[in-house]
This record gives structure tokens, sequence and C-alpha cells, in this order.
């Protein structure tokens, strides 16, 4: 019998028969890390790597079953070595899982109460800037970050590291200027990198007059949790996307709310505007 099934069956003996307060507590402990670890990398390229693990892992215990002893002893060996893999495949994901238990931020990607009014200027900064260059038609992408670390695009860009305001992201979009292509990067309260490069989604039912502005800030919230404010160049149209989904023609209450509700509950708030999703014409 190989060492995978063994410790999981040594573990249910003890569960069974061992089962203490302790034991209560451990597991407790065991399980909340875990989750926190699904959903960081839930929304990551990483997911779709750990649920065909999780297969392997399936199809290892199906072999045994069955008697297929050698399909058994090549999936096992595999298995057995599997923390070696996930280390290296999720190396980004458990940097940033390190980074974020140095900072203390385990357990939410914004401590709100401690800067509310820091990221009430950043609201009224974004909404303020979206809603001029709406009506002078100069196009605008905003990327906020939440739990997934987006490194890998602040890379592709220049680095700032200035206060959210207004003034700032406007003379950023303003046409012809160094950094008006590509997207503004936002952690926070505070602007981080501009002129990014984005990858294009690959949705094909994404409606054909969405040029790339659009498409690439629906292709980073496919990957990622993050959310992208989009100012259409040709139309002044302000959208939001999130989770591979768009939402258009949002006035400067309904942008201010989404973002209220994402700094103050970054998920509850934007699925419940999703949940009524508008589909306006370009």
């Amino acid at each position: 019998m190989d060492f995978t099934l063994q410790t999981l069956q040594n573990a249910y003996w003890n569960l069974r028969n061992r089962a203490g307060l302790t034991d209560g507590i451990d597991i407790l402990i065991v399980a909340i890390i875990l989750y926190e670890l699904l959903t960081l990398i839930r929304h990551t390229r990483g997911s779709a790597v750990l649920k065909g693990f999780g297969l392997l892992i399936l199809s290892t215990f199906v072999s045994n079953l069955l008697g297929l002893t050698a399909l058994n002893w090549f999936l096992s060996t595999i298995v057995n070595n599997g923390a070696l893999v996930l280390v290296i495949l999720f190396q980004p994901e458990l940097r940033q899982v390190l980074e974020q238990l140095g900072r203390g931020a385990m357990w939410g990607s914004m401590r709100h109460s401690s800067h509310t009014e820091e990221y009430q200027n950043a609201i009224n900064g974004m909404v303020e800037c979206c809603m001029h260059l709406s009506r002078r038609r100069v196009g605008a992408l905003i990327v906020i970050e939440q739990k997934t670390g987006l490194k890998e695009y602040i890379d592709t860009g220049t680095r700032i590291d200035g206060v959210v305001s207004s003034p700032l992201l406007e003379n950023i979009f303003e046409p012809n200027t160094p950094l008006h292509d590509g997207a503004v990067i936002v952690q926070g309260s505070r602007v981080v990198a501009a002129a990014c490069i984005l990858t294009l989604t690959e949705n094909r039912d994404v409606a054909r007059e969405l040029g790339t502005r659009h498409r690439a800030a629906i292709g980073v919230t496919e990957t990622t949790d993050a959310l992208s404010v989009i100012v259409s160049e040709e139309t002044g149209i302000i959208s939001v996307a999130r989770q591979g989904e768009i939402s258009r023609g949002l006035d400067e209450k309904g942008l201010e709310k989404i973002l209220s509700d994402l700094y103050e509950k970054p998920n509850k708030g934007f699925k419940r505007f999703f949940g009524k999703r508008k589909e306006d014409a370009a």
C-alpha cells in the first residue's frame, strides 16, 4: 500500500478513535489555512494546476482500489513528491502569502478601519478623474489590486508610488504623454505603476465593439481578483470589470458606490452589483 494512502488511513483512524478538543482545534486551524490558500489562488492560473493535482490524487486511490499495480506505482511516485512540485508551481502565490504574513495581512487584503480617510480620498480621486476624462472623451484604465498580487503586471510599467488623486491620474492619462498608454495599477490608496501591459481576454463572447482597453481590463480580472475601471476613448462610457464580467454605462453615483463597496466589503458589494448586469451599448 502506498505511503499516501497509509497516511490518510492512519489519520482517519486517529480521528475516529482518539479525537478530542485539541484535535478539533488542530483541524479547525488547518481548515482555515487551507481555505485562505484556496481563496488566494482561486482566480489565478494556479487554481487549474491545483485541480489537476487533485485529479491526480483521486486517480491514485482509484488505481489502488482496482489493483492496477503499475499505474498506482507511477501515480504514487508523483503524488509522494507532490509537495516539492507544488512549491515549484506555486512559488509566486507562496511568496505572496509569506509577504502578507509579514505585513500581518493574511486575513484581509485591506485594513479598512485604520485607513478609512485615505481610502475615501482614493475613491473620490478615481471617481472625479473618470468623470472628467469621460466628458473629454479621454481613455483610461485603472486596475485596483486586491488579494492577488499584480507584480507581474506592475513590472511591465513605470513605477510611481504616489497617492491616488484626480490630478495625478488625469495627468497620467493625458493624450500624447509618456505614460498615457496602458493601465494604472492601484494598491489601496496609492498609484504604484502606470503604462502597465495587461493580457487580453480570450473570451469570444465579449462584444465586438469593445476595443483593446476593455479586453485588457476584462483579461486581468479573469486571472486575478482585481477590479478594473475603464473610460472609453470613443464614447466616454465608464465601465467596470471583475471576475471576467463587465458592466457599462455607469454614472458618478454608480461608480462611487462600487468603489466604496470594494474598499469596505471587497466581494459582497460587487457581486450584488453584477447580480443586475447592464448591457448598455457602446
